[in-house]
């Protein structure tokens, strides 16, 4: 298992530096840094569960390998990185779908879903959310009385003028919040029910806020100005206000939480084992090959983009 997600990673090396480029460097992935151990603590959870079972290469995982890589060819020749990133961690899931066999896979599968959170993705919500946001405020200005315009992402006031910008729209802590949600509705809940209540809570509660961050900031430089107001709103935003957010939703959802300490994580039917006619170093070179056909693909296909064949 170890070598051929190495493997994979030499493979597509560019791909994972790219990735790890954007959750140092840009504040909006900076959650990705710790899905890794994250996923290191789940597994943990059901160590003594998982030490049970008996891992069954699977043949068909192989077509997953493939469709996670024909993913990553598009991504490519499209020049979009993030289905190069996505295609990236499909097979990576894929591959222990194809090594470990569906057993394994059944025990570990929210960990292997959690993976997804290490493809950076959200800043294309930017725009929308910066819209979404102003939309918010000026119903919320229009409820407490303060005649306010917009264009756009701009609202004019008496006090002056303010901008939805980037960084107000709120997408950062949203992304966060959706990766922090599906780690706790995993963790504090059995109930397929509860735990989408939960998910829909952890999505429109931020957003709902951070209209009424926004709308705060503009209604207190009614009566502060708009440099004290802007001010506060800053230290407001990073430190405080969407940390008493997720306190909120978490203390809402506490009395509900269904999964008690020492319940079991895994189920009769994950301890069913699918026997393989295939050995697992076979299967690993299998996994590798058909990752590798991507790029190599790629390659001829440029190639012969660049030297077409004459009649």
């Amino acid at each position: 298992m170890g070598a051929s997600i190495t493997a994979l990673l030499l493979i597509f090396w560019r791909d994972a530096a790219d990735m790890m480029a954007l959750w140092w460097n840009i504040s909006t992935y900076q959650h990705c840094l710790y899905v890794l151990p994250i996923i290191g603590w789940l597994l943990w959870l059901r160590h003594r569960e998982l030490a049970v079972l008996q891992p069954a290469a699977w043949l068909p995982g192989l077509g997953f390998v493939f469709g996670g890589g024909l993913l990553w060819l598009i991504g490519e020749a499209g020049g979009v990185a993030l289905f190069r990133h996505v295609g990236l961690i499909v097979m990576i899931q894929s591959c222990v779908v194809t090594i470990l066999g569906p057993a394994v896979t059944r025990a570990v599968l929210f960990p292997l879903f959690y993976l997804i959170f290490l493809v950076p993705f959200g800043d294309e919500f930017t725009g929308p959310m910066q819209t979404l946001t102003a939309k918010m405020t000026m119903a919320l200005l229009a409820v407490t009385g303060v005649p306010a315009t917009i264009d756009g992402v701009f609202i004019t006031t008496r006090a002056g003028w303010f901008e939805v910008a980037e960084a107000c729209a709120g997408v950062k802590f949203l992304v966060a919040m959706v990766a922090y949600g599906a780690l706790a509705a995993n963790v504090c809940f059995r109930s397929v029910k509860r735990r989408t209540l939960f998910m829909a809570a952890a999505i429109v509660v931020p957003v709902l806020a951070n209209g009424a961050r926004a709308w705060a900031t503009i209604y207190a430089a009614e009566w502060i100005g708009v440099a004290r107001a802007t001010g506060f709103d800053h230290i407001v935003y990073g430190w405080i206000f969407f940390a008493v957010v997720m306190i909120v939703i978490m203390g809402a959802a506490w009395p509900f939480f269904d999964r008690k300490i020492g319940d079991t994580w895994l189920s009769e039917k994950d301890f069913r084992v699918i026997k393989s006619s295939v050995s697992n170093p076979m299967m690993v070179l299998c996994v590798v090959a058909t990752a590798a056909l991507m790029p190599l693909w790629d390659t001829f296909a440029s190639a012969a983009g660049r030297f077409p064949l004459s009649g």
